[in-house]
């Protein structure tokens, strides 16, 4: 492409995959588990607060309906890449919608955090109750000073992710591998010695779920909401059952007020669809065996902590553990004291682990909706204004936080508050999705890799009963939660309307000052392309590759223009489109997801600096969840020769020519040249270094070690004959040996890097040269 021609459209290369490193249905599976599988810590004694002792056979009616559940996220992530509640909703029945479909969406965000933080303080605060009156200083902190004390711990946690939010930190799929794996042993131990309890003392089972079984609670944690006026309803003690004489549809209400309070036991679903993209081929075969691992093993282990709470823990004391079953499972389990205590500290430490994931994802989460929103013009670009150091979204990460605080601070650490409130979001935004899915059916008829089962045709005309049946289940227990659920209603329909509103208004001014900007632009011709090689670039091999991404940042593309003969070496300018994250669900990665006004602005700049030196420049957008895998992939697929990149905000030269040369590690094939990384600084220091296999860069002193070791060897009389190489090659052989032995050489490094440090030469590694 010449740009220096002058054309009416320039032409941009729009990969329509995206670049990363694909995971298996496992670690797929893993990452949602360390969100759905928080809510075992807290559903099931929610649920039996509200609802009385056949709380377990909802809880496990919930969880077997999420397997349906799960199947309407598979049909919408075969439809929609990287399927999302606010695109899903917005194909279907448009902005409004999407509006109010992500404001409720953002409430169960906010609430994951404090529900997840504050039943974590629980836990901890029950463990050291147990270890002081185990050790002889009996405390018994009362449920207020509990849920103060809990309330504290929350906010710490809060404190702490928004601080690893801000410095864009994130965990990995090996994270959540490894919490699962050690949340593994604690299920199989607690399973167990479940059962090895039962076997020796015997347990009690919950009573059946039929209406006449139903307790639901009063006042403060009131079950009821605005139904408990009615007539159906007696008093029971301090809580309510059905009348003996209530007609047959009241005992429906009943079951289906009792399930509403059960459905936090599946919140996490969004997660699924945002693992979608990551996973490998095939790609829809692995989403429904990861859907099947999850729907198995959050059946065994939310389900099981319900049931074995009334079969285990007496109903004396069973009150007492509502907020933590499982450390109450733990202490009631047969065998030494000592031995109950210790499995106790081991849930507690899984459950942190896992209760503060949520608390990060929460954070993720909304951060990843609110710039969705944001790029989508409903926000304005202040949202989205980077820190200065660490170049994240800290304006949406601070507003999130302070959020997540205030809650916690006015729930007073209550998690039965925070469950009320919670579930809102939770299956709104399960029932928004199922019916912009149903609609999107009927809207969008082509054929779909895989739809719910059930579908009924009747002529041409295909009617999705599997569809239907679940969208109407969520929508009736929406329904029935906004009567019953005083606290979520309330709070819930306010949080709603005030950022609908402000998501209105925010969206009007900025489309009012995009009218004005978005006329200076440059027009651009998208060309889609599956996989971005040679051929849909255009490019010649050998090409400089230079990635950018801050428009107001582009002094590397300067040098790299002046510097270079486009006659004999073409420029192709590498922008990515990070796409990871919960909520940044996209829809066949949509021009509007790919090519975004910041990228018509950011290629507008590209553009005049290059028509300003005469030179022409190809321009590439790339889908990515990792950006130095996709400048890896990139520069192998179009054989560069020189890979460029600016100085960022967030991390030294040296750090990143680490991350790429990990992302060039990981590549699947070897390149078929040897390629160089340049990172350029705004005075035009350059940071040079090799990718893959090549030749240390040596400083002097390591030059006159080598020489020395080899003056020390050859002066023996039977080594004369001994090279300098020589003496690299025995010297990397003993380091090879040591790695693989008990030798302590990883010390030898770490005092290395220390040494170098402190001389100042850590960056002597990376080749410098002047502009």
């Amino acid at each position: 492409m010449d740009i220096t021609k002058g054309p009416a459209r320039v032409r941009v290369i729009v990969a329509t995959s995206v670049m990363l490193s694909f995971i298996s249905f496992w670690r797929a599976a893993a990452i949602v588990l360390n969100d759905l599988g928080s809510s075992a810590f807290y559903a099931g004694g929610l649920a039996e607060q509200y609802v009385g002792k056949a709380a377990p056979w909802f809880i496990l009616g919930v969880m077997l309906f999420s397997y349906a559940v799960r199947m309407l996220y598979i049909e919408s992530s075969s439809m929609f890449t990287r399927g999302g509640v606010y695109r899903v909703v917005k194909e279907a029945m448009g902005g409004t919608m999407a509006k109010l479909s992500v404001s409720a969406l953002i409430f169960d965000f906010i609430l994951t955090g404090p529900i997840s933080g504050v039943t974590a303080g629980q836990y901890i605060v029950g463990l050291i109750a147990s270890t002081l009156t185990y050790f002889g200083y009996p405390w018994k902190p009362s449920p207020d000073e509990i849920n103060y004390l809990a309330a504290v711990i929350a906010i710490l946690a809060t404190g702490y992710f928004w601080w690893r939010n801000i410095k864009g930190v994130h965990e990995s799929s090996d994270d959540a591998m490894r919490i699962m794996y050690v949340t593994t042993v604690m299920v199989v131990m607690m399973i167990g010695w479940g059962c090895l309890t039962l076997i020796m003392r015997g347990g009690q089972m919950p009573p059946l779920p039929v209406p006449r079984n139903l307790s639901f609670s009063g006042a403060p944690e009131n079950a009821l909401g605005w139904l408990q006026p009615l007539r159906w309803f007696v008093h029971d003690g301090g809580r309510f059952r059905i009348a003996d004489n209530a007609p047959s549809f009241i005992g429906l209400l009943g079951i289906s007020i009792a399930f509403g309070h059960s459905v936090l036991a599946m919140s996490g679903e969004e997660t699924l669809a945002q693992v979608n993209r990551e996973l490998e081929h095939p790609k829809l075969k692995n989403l429904k065996r990861a859907g099947l691992v999850i729907f198995v093993y959050s059946l065994l282990f939310t389900s099981l902590v319900s049931f074995f709470a009334v079969a285990i823990i007496p109903d004396s004391v069973r009150g007492t553990y509502l907020n933590n079953l499982i450390s109450g499972l733990a202490m009631s389990f047969v065998g030494p004291e000592s031995l109950r205590l210790l499995f106790q500290g081991f849930v507690v430490i899984v459950g942190f682990l896992m209760l503060s994931g949520a608390v990060n994802t929460a954070i993720i989460g909304s951060n990843g909706v609110l710039n969705r929103v944001s790029e989508d013009g409903v926000l304005t670009d202040w949202f989205r204004a980077p820190q200065k150091r660490y170049g994240t979204t800290y304006r949406i990460i601070n507003l999130i936080a302070i959020l997540q605080i205030i809650t916690i601070v006015l729930s007073r650490g209550n998690t039965f508050m925070l469950g009320e409130a919670y579930a809102f979001g939770v299956i709104w935004s399960f029932s928004f999705n199922a019916i912009a899915t149903l609609v999107l059916r009927f809207k969008r008829p082509e054929e779909r890799e895989w739809k719910v089962p059930g579908n009924i045709r009747i002529g041409r005309i295909e009617v999705p009963m599997g569809l239907v049946t679940i969208a109407l289940i969520l929508l009736s227990i929406a329904m029935t939660n906004l009567l019953t659920k005083t606290v979520a209603t309330i709070s819930g329909i306010a949080f709603t309307a005030a950022f609908f509103t402000i998501f209105t208004i925010s969206e009007r001014r900025n489309r009012r000052k995009a009218d004005l900007t978005l006329s200076k632009l440059d027009q651009f011709q998208l060309q889609h392309s599956e996989a971005i090689d040679l051929k849909a670039v255009g490019a010649r091999p050998g090409n400089v590759l230079l990635a950018v991404r801050d428009y107001n940042t582009l002094s590397h593309l300067e040098h790299v223009l002046d510097k270079t003969n486009t006659d004999e070496q073409d420029i192709v300018v590498l922008t990515t489109r990070l796409i990871t994250g919960p909520g940044s669900g996209e829809r066949d990665l949509y021009d509007e997801n790919l090519f975004t006004d910041y990228e018509r602005r950011l290629f507008t700049r590209v553009v005049a600096l290059a028509e300003k030196h005469g030179k022409p420049v190809d321009l590439v957008v790339v889908p990515t969840t990792n950006i130095f895998d996709a400048v890896a992939q990139t520069a192998l697929r179009l054989d560069s020769a020189v890979v460029v990149a600016g100085l960022s905000s967030k991390m030294a030269a040296q750090e990143q020519a680490r991350e790429l040369g990990r992302a060039w590690e990981r590549l699947p094939e070897k390149p078929r040249r040897q390629v160089t990384f340049k990172v350029i600084e705004p005075n035009g220091v350059e940071h040079i270094v090799n990718l893959g296999a090549h030749a240390p860069h040596l400083t002097e002193a390591d030059i006159n070690l080598i020489h020395k070791l080899w003056v020390k060897v050859s002066s023996v009389p039977s080594r004369r004959k001994v090279h300098h190489r020589d003496v690299v090659r025995v010297a990397l052989d003993r380091l090879e040996r040591d790695l693989h032995g008990n030798a302590d050489v990883m010390l030898d490094f770490y005092n290395l890097e220390h040494k170098e440090s402190r001389d100042g030469s850590n960056g002597k590694s990376v080749g410098q040269r002047p502009k």
